[in-house]
């Protein structure tokens, strides 16, 4: 067949159209696809294929068909040693030399079950050296454990010792210069002490007269010490009031404040505080007195100035004081003589900054309010001083059913006849609300639980000691609960070292952990508290909600 051909196209009815048509020649040879062959003609005529040129693979520069991946080749060959050897012996007519000729022996015949043997009397060998090597890493791990141990220990031993050094350090800096009514009452405990000690030395080794001459003696020496400290604690008095006094101005001249959405925060002074802070600076400078007098007169125009703004009876007194000052100042009278006068001048202007018509800062952070009546609901008569003061100044034991002395009057009587110190409670009591504050469980118990009805849980209940190494030491001992799922309560709590109260509240399971004797021992002090704090109808009503719950588990 020709490279091009020309077919004639019928276009229209009466028009036609000579059409050249390329042939183009197929690179490949068509696959036969089967077909069938007329007998009568002899015409062959196959089944049409594809008439296009198949689409051709991009070529990826990878041989990805080939023939030799997919078929095996087969070779049989025949090894044969390459050293042909031979042997000559000697014979008649030759001479074969043996110098160089070796003597070989056999040995013994070696059975499998002797070459087994063998091999496992090696393996037994090789387990020894390495189960030693092991053993060996072992006891160093163990020895450094021991090591790291004791050094903690150490570690642990040396911080006690200087907390208890430091915190008896503190106790006597206390004694030595109290401050504070803790440490008075440390002060009177430190006497107590010192009493009990001289009385019992003196029974021991005196009687008859001699030894109601050294009670006399005792009881005169007692009578000295108690002075002092009443001369010590009237001092104390006078320089925490005016620090209470400082410190009541300093807060009411503070701006007001209030944390943002960031974080940060704002401050901002309002007209109030402004005038409150105004009013704290003239107090401390005319607190000042040892000063040159040109600067007394500037500070005491100053202070005419600010109390002449209002016109009412104090005001005055103020002003005429301070003519009087001015007056005695021109006349050279001596500072020591004007003293009682520029503490009247503090005292009237301190009232003069206390009432809310002159400073309303100061209303919102007096006691007292301006409406007596309000008083009314919330104050009680102690029967012992024969004075009214707020609920707050009352302390209500559990197992009180009204409402007895004041703070006042229980803080004298202590001093007077037990002198205990209840610092100690008071610590424990705060270190307990503080952790069961971090439970973030809604603790409730921990907070109607007093200082007093604590010190009867250590002292009756406890023992004032651990009920796991018998612990004394009450700065060592903390309460914490016993089953740390439940809020603590009188009946669900233990006193231990604070060692021993970390290692506890780790405890998973505590029937597991403790014996049955030291769990029934707890269980009894329980009952002790449970009968003790059942007085309280508040308490009582936890108890019972608590019983409940425990009956439907």
């Amino acid at each position: 067949m020709p490279d091009a051909i020309t077919v004639r196209v019928q276009r229209d009815a009466d028009s036609f159209q000579d059409v050249v048509v390329r042939i183009e020649r197929p690179t490949y040879r068509k696959p036969f696809l089967g077909g069938f062959k007329n007998r009568i003609t002899g015409v062959e005529y196959h089944n049409a294929g594809s008439q296009t040129i198949p689409k051709k693979r991009p070529d990826r520069g990878i041989q990805v068909f080939c023939r030799e991946t997919q078929t095996v080749f087969e070779k049989n060959k025949l090894q044969q040693t390459e050293n042909t050897t031979s042997t000559q012996m000697t014979k008649v007519g030759l001479y074969v030399s043996t110098m160089t000729d070796k003597l070989i022996t056999p040995g013994k015949y070696l059975t499998a079950e002797e070459y087994h043997k063998r091999r496992l009397e090696a393996v037994i060998v090789l387990q020894t050296y390495f189960r030693r090597w092991h053993a060996v890493n072992i006891v160093q791990s163990l020895r450094e454990k021991k090591r790291l141990r004791l050094a903690w220990e150490a570690q642990e031993e040396l911080r006690r010792k200087k907390e208890k050094e430091d915190r008896l350090r503190r106790e006597q800096e206390r004694r030595l210069n109290p401050k504070t009514k803790e440490d008075f009452e440390l002060l009177f405990h430190a006497l107590e002490l010192w009493r009990q000690e001289e009385t019992e030395q003196i029974n021991r080794s005196l009687t008859g007269a001699e030894r109601k001459a050294a009670f006399c003696g005792l009881l005169e020496q007692e009578a000295q010490m108690i002075a002092s400290i009443g001369r010590h604690k009237l001092n104390a008095d006078e320089d925490n009031q005016q620090k209470a006094i400082l410190r009541f101005l300093d807060k009411c001249a503070q701006p007001k404040r209030w944390k943002a959405y960031d974080g940060k925060i704002t401050q901002v002074d309002t007209q109030d505080t402004l005038r409150a802070r105004e009013l704290f600076e003239i107090y401390r400078s005319i607190r000042m007195w040892n000063i040159p007098k040109d600067e007394r007169k500037d500070i005491l125009l100053t202070l005419r100035h600010t109390v002449k703004e209002h016109e009412c009876k104090l005001t005055q007194e103020i002003v005429e004081l301070i003519d009087r000052e001015f007056d005695l100042m021109s006349r050279e009278v001596k500072e020591c003589n004007l003293e009682g006068l520029r503490k009247r001048i503090c005292t009237l202007f301190l009232q003069y900054i206390k009432t809310p018509k002159f400073n309303p800062e100061v209303a919102k952070i007096l006691k007292v309010p301006a409406d007596p009546l309000k008083l009314y609901k919330n104050v009680n008569f102690c029967h012992s001083c024969k004075k009214y003061f707020p609920f707050s100044e009352f302390p209500v034991p559990a197992n009180s059913r009204t409402i007895g002395r004041c703070r006042s009057c229980c803080r004298l009587d202590n001093e007077t006849w037990q002198r205990e110190a209840t610092v100690k409670y008071r610590l424990m009591l705060e270190n307990l609300r503080k952790s069961e504050a971090d439970y973030q469980d809604d603790a409730k118990i921990v907070y109607l639980v007093q200082q007093h009805d604590l010190q009867y849980m250590t002292e009756t209940i406890w023992g004032s000691q651990s009920a796991l190494s018998a612990c004394s030491d009450l700065y060592e001992l903390i309460m914490v609960r016993w089953d740390k799922k439940h809020e603590w309560s009188p009946w669900n709590t233990i006193l231990l070292t604070k060692d021993e109260a970390v290692a506890h509240l780790k405890l998973c399971n505590l029937e597991t952990t403790y014996k049955a004797a030291f769990i029934s021992r707890i269980k009894q002090k329980h009952i002790q508290a449970k009968i003790y704090f059942a007085q309280i109808p508040v308490m009582a009503s936890f108890l019972h909600r608590n019983d409940n719950q425990a009956n439907a588990n």
